[in-house]
């Protein structure tokens, strides 16, 4: 198991509505990546980043299964070296109900293998926000395998909830993957003010726990609503090792070097104290849930 990972997060504005479009776009992007001499071994897309993100009532029409999300992925990857992995949000189509879910597939030359599918949980239905009208509820955070180690999928508004990522590193995760469409807002200071509590939340979530966190957001507009990108990468210890610009497209390559983890954990072994502790904060949890 190699211990770096190069990761390209795509910063993408995705056309509203047009599934085929946005495929064929990140097509281009990636024979361009490649024609800048760039391998990666892990594609990162933001939230809705091949339908838009205000579908409302669209998203019947729009929505997915996750297999279909996959062999769609095979398909616009074909001109780029296997094996790929690919974290991307979609609108999810599982049955009779519909998810805002993030995949991460592995691709090779003739599969796309579904290695996880994280529904939303957390469906904010505040301000210019409907998620929770149109959309069915997630209801576990989980880590899982992949050819680099452990990792985990949030989709937005699950990252501002502290114990999403707690559960995640908890169930072994080395990268924590957040896929995002954050609209601009707080535009009193020298950025919005979205932008700078996204990069504290991911900070304090990679720094608290000792793993990588990999934000992707999306970035356009949409109905007036400015989506401000600003994607990231946070190290074990808690720096930025990368950052995208705001309101534009963008793609940033950056190597995760996992043999950093330890490293920050030993330095830092906030998670080998929550681990000792937990079993006896498990009955004041209990009782402040009644």
């Amino acid at each position: 198991m190699t211990s770096r990972v190069t990761h390209a997060i795509m910063q993408v504005q995705p056309f509203k509505g047009k599934r085929e479009r946005n495929l064929g776009q990140l097509s281009t992007q990636l024979r361009e990546l490649l024609g800048a001499g760039v391998r990666a071994d892990v594609i990162v897309l933001p939230e809705a980043a091949f339908t838009g993100y205000f579908l409302q009532g669209g998203v019947r029409e729009l929505a997915v299964t996750a297999e279909e999300f996959a062999s769609e992925l095979l398909a616009a990857c074909a001109d780029y070296p296997k094996p790929l992995d690919v974290v991307a949000g979609f609108y999810e189509r599982r049955g009779r109900e519909y998810f805002n879910s993030a995949a991460y597939v592995e691709l090779t030359d003739t599969q796309a293998i579904v290695r996880h599918v994280h529904r939303k949980v957390f469906l904010p239905t505040y301000g210019v926000f409907d998620e929770d009208r149109f959309l069915t509820r997630g209801n576990t955070f989980s880590a899982f395998d992949t050819r680099f180690g452990r990792a985990a999928l949030l989709v937005c508004e699950d990252a501002w909830h502290s114990i999403s990522g707690t559960i995640c590193a908890l169930s072994g995760t080395d990268v924590i993957y957040i896929v995002n469409a954050s609209p601009a807002r707080g535009l009193e200071g020298p950025e919005p003010g979205n932008v700078t509590y996204w990069r504290n939340v991911v900070r304090g979530m990679a720094g608290e726990h000792g793993v990588f966190v990999v934000l992707a957001s999306l970035v356009g507009f949409e109905g007036g609503k400015g989506f401000t990108g600003a994607s990231l990468v946070a190290h074990p210890d808690g720096h930025v090792l990368a950052e995208a610009p705001t309101m534009e497209e963008a793609l940033l390559v950056t190597d995760l070097n996992l043999d950093a983890i330890q490293a920050a954990r030993y330095d830092n072994p906030l998670l080998a104290d929550l681990r000792t502790t937990l079993p006896s904060m498990l009955p004041a949890l209990q009782e402040a849930m009644k």
